[in-house]
């Protein structure tokens, strides 16, 4: 007979014991463990000692020096944006979860995908739990993404799933979302940790074993990350993020896990009332709406993935009414404003401790990379001093704490794209001079410390 057992699972990090406590052992939360009943079947027979069976021929260890690698073709949509994040392509047998905020786009971007796979003959299962096959079809009416190959399935029971992927025999299947989907066998509701687990475990399993490539929506949580536990970020191959705000046009789909690629790749969409476009040139994107003359506002080449593109970061300082400044920041890491300001202050002799500063890059991105600190640091005297940088000049290096500027990766394609984009001028570290091809449509300025940055760009110091 099938046997009924309960444990209780932290609804934070999915840690799991025996009876219920009011904190949890692995993440100190209180008031987060939640009861799970499963049922467990009872086992066929007793497994046979490894020293007594043997294993089947293709599950047997190999050498690794024997291993031979096959290069299978990665089938490519009619996104360049999509194929770069993935990695120049989709690969056949993965497993791609993507996720981001309630209405940003990912059942829009998915749907448009199908449809692009299915017109170049692939057969596609699109299923959504969340909407009826009418509702679907209302959206593909809106987009064109009307196919012959693209199969609508609403259900959420993964036994009838499973017999529908038998049936239709696709090769992309679609599941819209994954927190929907559940197993009758397991008792706890459908969102609930253990069934996410486990419908994640069977996706795998057919992916796998079939050759289909299986993308997965899943549900954020208000922090904007995986609803769930993080073992399902752990089970997939590509983890990708849709980010962007509902109330502007454009959309950045982000790799922040990649089997079969780089997890530095972004690409970059405009929501329009056909669907998704994909922006081919996004620098020109992010500066069209530059104000000249603006003082706190300053150009960055920063390299995301392999294209460099060129984005704007503000900064607003003001004097604070209270004892203790505001330091608000967008885009930019929180800490990282408060260490320039500590350099700049320290090293320039910026008196900075009273000031309120507000820093925003501009268009959504979020900038981690360090060359990215001169910009900021050259920002936030600009914003201080109430002096504009020249609307022409770019600005790229890593600022150091004792005030200077470090070597940076891949100078070239950075000063290509700002002379591409008409930008006169770019401040780079001293040392990346050295071995540099001479450009005769942009002026290259080699800095080694902050104050001689903000002498060069701001005309004091």
């Amino acid at each position: 007979m099938a046997k009924k057992t309960s444990k209780f699972v932290c609804g934070s990090c999915g840690y799991e014991v025996a009876k219920w406590m009011g904190k949890c052992p692995g993440c100190h939360d209180w008031n987060t463990m939640v009861e799970e009943r499963t049922i467990t079947k009872p086992a066929a027979g007793k497994r046979s000692s490894f020293a007594h069976s043997k294993l089947p021929t293709n599950h047997a260890p190999v050498a690794l020096k024997e291993v031979v690698i096959q290069d299978e073709a990665r089938v490519v949509t009619s996104f360049n944006e999509f194929n770069r994040v993935l990695g120049s392509g989709v690969v056949p047998g993965s497993l791609v979860l993507i996720g981001g905020d309630p209405g940003i786009g990912k059942s829009t971007l998915l749907l448009q995908v199908s449809s692009q796979l299915a017109e170049n003959g692939h057969v596609v299962l699109y299923i959504s739990g969340e909407e009826s096959v009418r509702q679907t079809k209302l959206r593909a009416d809106r987009l064109g993404a009307i196919s012959e190959n693209l199969y609508v399935y609403s259900e959420t029971d993964m036994e009838m799933i499973e017999q529908a992927i038998e049936q239709v025999q696709p090769r992309f299947v679609i599941v819209d979302s994954i927190q929907t989907v559940f197993r009758s066998e397991v008792a706890s509701a459908p969102g609930s940790m253990t069934q996410v687990r486990e419908c994640t475990a069977e996706l795998m399993h057919l992916a796998k074993t079939k050759g289909i490539a299986v993308f997965i929506v899943g549900h954020v949580t208000k922090e904007g990350t995986i609803a769930g536990p993080r073992l399902l970020e752990h089970m997939v191959d590509t983890v990708l993020y849709f980010e962007g705000e509902r109330h502007h046009a454009y959309r950045i789909l982000r790799a922040v896990k990649n089997r079969f690629g780089s997890t530095n790749e972004l690409g970059i969409f405009e929501m329009k009332e056909s669907g998704l476009h994909e922006v081919a040139n996004p620098s020109e994107i992010f500066l069209e709406e530059r104000s000249k003359n603006a003082a706190g506002s300053t150009v960055v080449a920063s390299i995301e993935g392999t294209r460099p593109v060129l984005v704007e970061i503000q900064a607003l300082i003001s004097p604070s009414i209270f004892p203790n400044p505001k330091r608000t920041s967008s885009g930019v890491d929180h800490n990282r404003v408060s260490l320039l300001m500590a350099v700049l202050e320290k090293r320039v002799g910026m008196l900075l401790q009273n000031q309120d500063a507000y820093i925003k890059v501009t268009g959504g991105m979020k900038l981690s990379e360090p060359a990215v600190d001169l910009a900021l640091a050259v920002s936030i005297a600009s914003g201080y001093q109430d002096i504009a940088t020249a609307a022409t000049d770019c600005i790229v290096g890593e600022v150091g704490l004792t005030g200077e500027v470090r070597r940076v990766s891949r100078i070239e394609t950075r000063i290509k794209e700002a002379e591409k984009l008409g930008f006169k001028r770019i401040i780079v570290p001293a040392n990346n001079l050295a071995g540099l091809a001479k450009s005769s449509g942009i002026e290259v300025v080699g800095v080694a410390t902050v104050k001689e940055a903000l002498k060069v760009c701001l005309g004091k110091f």
